[in-house]
């Protein structure tokens, strides 16, 4: 491997967007290009348990940082993996999928190989992947660094997940090792700009009254909470995010009012949209999950509407200039010359005080909230922990990942694996259920054997909460088995003081596995938080009897 190879050029990109970690299991297809990355000095190798685990895992590590990769081998390997990698997909994040492919000449043969249907179509899971909405290249040897790098720069301006097809007889193939001198060229953008949108979004907005911000998940994903925040001061006009979205700005800064869902939403926070005049919609999806069910009290013809899809004033499109970052950071220093009040926000609930009463679900989201401070990361699984704590303000700094749009049950433990690996200056901080955890639990041997050290609430309530309060609260196919979650760190290899685990069932008790938590910082902790059955926060109460519905 003296060489510089094709390999190494695709290894030296993903370096430089920040992959210093690649995840992913290896397979006789992937091997030879496996031993690209271990023998680097300046990039890991990390191998998970299974394929959707480092999908699930790379989304995580993307979110924190702003790019993952892992790899899979063909067949078996991506099949495993497509599912992580539709959740990219659907809720927009930044990842690349790299499968190891048999040799061209295998392929052009039709040999009936190993991981294939055995019918000589070598087509079929690509095909898969192109119907999906995904990015697919497969490498030729005649073009390799250009379709690497026309690849590598569509995830990086797009911040979408691509797909990269990897036969093994080019792992190997030399290419000029001066290509590595142009790599960082290819990141450097022109700046844009899009003053006619804006003089459009001004001029619409002129005699707005009671204007409100509506923040989706695709402004975090461009990094433009700030110059929200600057045009929301700028004008005196309200802000809510969406929990897809959420903590994309600073939940403390002084025009947020709350996080919105519809008409479930604490009436407080709900009045801003229900009674405003102009909504800005920017960089969202209105789904059902982060709507109560569709129950958004505006339609187009009050609505702004500012994403990576399109950009419409009151349901007409903007002007040919309209760019989706260069338009909000325009309106970053926009004076829309309302001459608006002051936002009055809603009151902060009391201080929580701990009794020695039985935990339920209502005390333990106020004392997360309380517990994530701005140095942490708070993972939720989709169900009660989501429903919970996406209506709970976060501190300034603090940042939120869960799933609400692809809601695939068993995501957040590897994404707080993989936030906890991508950033360990950073506390992950998961709080998932039971049922959830037993569908990708296989990873905690990764996170021991890699020394993170995330804090890991698990919910003990007997099953599937979020699918009892949709349909068959007291069904068997919403149970689950009870697992002993004190055992599960040693039984995946944990020395005696690598980790801790508390069981709590009061809310004082919860209070003080926090705060030793807190000081065991270089130890995992999981923390085991027995509640009742049909516990379950109201925005999931609500938002189940909707889904129920719409069902039928």
């Amino acid at each position: 491997m003296t060489e510089y190879t094709i390999s190494d050029y695709l290894l030296d990109v993903i370096k430089t967007m920040g992959g210093d970690e690649i995840l992913g299991v290896p397979g006789d297809y992937n091997l030879q290009f496996l031993d690209h990355i271990t023998h680097r000095n300046d990039m890991k190798w990390v191998g998970n348990a299974n394929e959707l685990n480092a999908s699930y895992m790379a989304d995580g590590y993307a979110r924190e940082k702003g790019f993952a990769t892992f790899v899979t081998t063909f067949g078996v390997g991506e099949l495993s993996a497509i599912n992580g990698l539709s959740g990219s997909i659907a809720e927009h994040v930044p990842v690349l999928e790299i499968v190891g492919a048999p040799t061209n000449g295998v392929q052009n043969a039709g040999k009936l190989v190993h991981h294939t249907f055995g019918d000589s179509d070598f087509d079929r899971f690509i095909k898969a992947h192109e119907t999906l909405g995904i990015k697919t290249t497969i490498l030729d040897e005649g073009h390799a660094i250009d379709q690497i790098n026309e690849t590598l720069t569509y995830i990086a301006n797009e911040k979408k997940p691509a797909y990269l097809v990897l036969p093994s007889d080019l792992v190997n193939t030399p290419v000029n090792p001066a290509l590595k001198a142009g790599i960082n060229d290819l990141f450097t953008t022109a700046e844009k700009s899009a003053p006619a949108s804006i003089e459009a979004i001004k001029q619409a907005a002129a005699k707005a009254s009671h204007p409100v911000i509506v923040v989706g998940h695709e402004v975090d994903r461009f990094n433009l909470g700030q110059a929200i925040q600057d045009f929301s001061l700028k004008n005196n006009i309200p802000v809510v995010d969406l929990g897809l979205g959420k903590a994309a700005v600073d939940e403390t800064f002084a025009n947020f009012v709350g996080t919105y869902n519809g008409t479930i939403s604490d009436e407080a926070i709900n009045h801003f949209v229900a009674d405003a005049d102009v909504v800005f919609v920017l960089g969202a999806k209105l789904t059902d999950s982060v709507t109560g069910g569709f129950t958004q009290e505006f339609d187009d013809s009050q609505t702004i509407t500012l994403s990576t899809r399109r950009g419409t004033i009151f349901g007409q499109s903007l002007p040919a200039d309209f760019d989706f970052v260069a338009t909000i950071q325009g309106l970053a220093t926009t004076d829309l010359n309302l001459d608006l009040p002051a936002v009055q926000k809603p009151a902060e609930p009391a201080t929580l005080q701990a009794s020695d009463q039985p935990l339920t679900q209502a005390f333990y989201d106020r004392a997360l909230q309380d517990f994530i401070t701005g140095d942490k990361t708070l993972i939720v699984e989709q169900g009660t922990s989501f429903f919970g704590l996406a209506s709970q303000n976060l501190a300034s700094g603090a940042k939120f990942f869960g799933q609400p749009l692809w809601g695939s049950i068993g995501y957040a433990f590897p994404a707080a694996i993989g936030a906890q690996l991508a950033n360990p200056d950073r506390r992950a901080v998961l709080t998932t259920g039971e049922g959830s955890l037993q569908l990708t639990i296989q990873d905690f041997g990764l996170a021991l054997k890699e020394h993170l050290n995330p804090v890991l609430f698990i919910i003990e309530n007997t099953g599937y909460t979020v699918e009892r309060v949709i349909h068959g609260m007291n069904e068997p196919y919403n149970d689950v088995p009870k697992y002993r979650y004190d055992l599960i760190a040693p039984a995946f290899g944990a020395s005696a003081d690598q980790y801790d685990f508390i069981e709590v069932s009061t809310e004082e008790e919860l209070i003080a596995a926090m705060k030793k938590a807190d000081q065991e910082t270089d130890k995992m902790v999981i923390v085991q938080a027995n509640m009742g059955m049909k516990d379950a926060p109201a925005q999931l109460i609500e938002t189940g009897i909707r889904f129920e519905a719409q069902n039928h």
